[in-house]
């Protein structure tokens, strides 16, 4: 009886078991309807999705067009700049070479990159390798972006050379703050250690293995037509506001390549998730060993959990941390290593789930990226088991928010320079600049980024309409960062870029006692502005004064 009882029972249980695994032994299969839902929704040209799960060939989709007005469509070989997931490629490079006993993650990089200075003189004594992965130096949020985003004239080397000069927001190893020059300062080590390129390493000792075939390091390395073209909103108010148009060409970061460089393509970003699943493994090769891959995915430093918006409550974390090159947070209760990457006009998300076996990387030619978050989470409620939500609608709902709010924030903007101009006509120069504006063209100057330089009518730009007696400015470090200035009251102005892709900023002058400009501070004016526009960080003194 006790036989006759049982067998049934878990006959039962073996059968609940078998269906609650094979519910997510495949893709969703309302995948291609939610992807193609989120791309109506967003106003996305193109997507590329790798998926790779146990027992299953991997999945490698193109959706949509490589370029609007063009017929080109996306499919698995389509090169895509991967951006901030670029990261965890420079950490698995030092981990091959920890792995070969070349290097240690406790080694001080002063002691592996001769020249190597930080602001700090403690940071720079003190800072590791393990540290120059995890955010924590002390810099602010995206400081020394200016010297390669937007594109810029700045070797690497010089890149490397001008962190002396940023200064630190916080005390060394405080807390967590997302930067990118430190991954450049990692990609300047690998070749100062193995006398190679970071661009020839990444090749020879991870693309080659894995067989990424179509993958380059850098932008200027891409040779392939088959290429993804990137797209942003640059008609509105700001950038972030208006129609999804193509850009004019397509930016390149190579300086930065370490931080965010990488093109690759579904195909190969398949593999690139299968080795780290397989914790270095891949087929009969070994890129590195277990314990690196443990490492990679041990969190280091506590990062803020931000309070979301309603509809998006279920994908706030209970804990979320870096590690080298990788988020660690959880997802309504599991653990899972992720991270997002954003360059002009293109961004994607990857997560890996450990205890499934599963990885994906969702790719997009264009910037509100809550295009991929939105089918990303589908997945993750898919091979998690848990309840389906209409995830394109809550982030859809969120981003409708974030722009109303920046509108906002912009109309005050304008009504400010609006209200200046009407004051000065009206009260005289009360409420207008301290100087005549002869007074404020001159070349400035900033440690770290170098020179910025305001002209007067008749000194005028390339590319800039011609008005009387306006100013105009020039960030000579970053070629497309030139236009005007308008007043807006007292003695701050606003940039108006010719190039729409931009960030525009309010630029403040502060005088001596004596009525001399003594400095300059910058401010992204948008709240949609991309952290790397880092204006906060200038500290603009005057060389010449007109």
């Amino acid at each position: 009886m006790r036989t006759r009882v049982r067998h049934p029972v878990t006959v039962i249980c073996a059968t609940l078991v078998g269906l609650s695994m094979n519910a997510w032994a495949a893709p969703p299969p309302d995948l291609d309807a939610v992807v193609k839902q989120s791309m109506r929704t967003f106003e996305v040209p193109g997507m590329l999705l790798a998926l790779v799960e146990p027992g299953q060939a991997p999945l490698t989709k193109g959706y949509g067009v490589r370029k609007l007005g063009e017929s080109a469509p996306m499919d698995e070989h389509t090169l895509f700049s991967i951006a901030s997931n670029s990261k965890a490629f420079t950490a698995a490079a030092l981990a091959i070479l920890v792995d070969e006993g070349k290097l240690s993650w406790d080694d001080k990089v002063v002691d592996r990159l001769p020249g190597f200075r930080m602001y700090d003189a403690y940071a720079t004594s003190e800072m590791t390798i393990r540290d120059l992965l995890v955010h924590r130096s002390g810099l602010g949020l995206g400081a020394g972006d200016l010297l390669f985003w937007p594109e810029s004239t700045v070797s690497r080397v010089e890149l490397v050379r001008r962190l002396r000069y940023i200064k630190p927001a916080t005390s060394f190893r405080s807390g967590y703050a997302y930067d990118n020059v430190l991954y450049v300062v990692a990609g300047q080590l690998i070749e100062a250690v193995t006398g190679d390129s970071w661009e020839n390493f990444i090749v020879k000792r991870i693309f080659t293995p894995l067989g990424m075939s179509d993958s380059a390091p850098s932008p200027k390395y891409v040779k392939s037509t088959n290429r993804s073209w990137p797209h942003a909103r640059l008609d509105g108010p700001s950038r972030g506001i208006g129609k999804v148009a193509p850009l004019a060409f397509i930016p390149s970061i190579a300086n930065a390549a370490p931080a965010g460089g990488i093109n690759a393509s579904a195909h190969d970003m398949a593999r690139w998730l299968q080795v780290q699943l397989d914790r270095g493994v891949s087929g009969k090769t070994r890129l590195f060993s277990a314990e690196a891959a443990k490492e990679m995915w041990t969190p280091r430093v506590l990062m803020p959990i931000d309070t979301l918006p309603a509809q998006l409550q279920a994908t706030q974390p209970n804990f979320n941390t870096y590690a080298l090159g990788w988020h660690i947070k959880d997802y309504r209760g599991h653990r899972v290593v992720s991270h997002g990457g954003f360059v002009e006009g293109s961004a994607s998300i990857t997560y890996l789930i450990p205890e499934r076996g599963v990885g994906f990387i969702v790719m997009m030619n264009s910037e509100d990226g809550e295009a991929h978050d939105a089918i990303a989470y589908r997945l993750l409620d898919h091979y998690l088991g848990l309840p389906a939500t209409d995830w394109v609608a809550a982030f859809a709902k969120a981003h409708q928010d974030k722009v109303a709010n920046a509108k906002q924030v912009l109309a005050a903007a304008a009504n400010l320079s609006s209200a200046g101009a009407t004051q000065s006509a009206s009260l005289g120069s009360a409420p207008g600049p301290s100087l005549e504006l002869a007074r404020y063209a001159g070349t400035y100057r900033d440690p770290w980024y170098g020179e910025v330089v305001i002209t007067q009518s008749g000194d005028k730009l390339a590319g800039d309409k011609q008005s009387g007696g306006q100013l105009s400015i020039n960030f000579t470090g970053n070629p497309g960062m030139h236009g005007t200035l308008e007043h807006v009251r007292h003695d701050t102005f606003r940039t108006h870029f010719t190039d729409r892709r931009m960030e525009d900023a309010f630029v403040t002058f502060a005088l001596t006692v004596a009525g001399d400009i003594e400095q300059a501070k910058v401010q992204a004016i948008s709240p949609l502005a991309d952290f790397s526009f880092d204006y906060q960080d200038l500290l603009l003194t005057p060389v010449t004064q007109h």
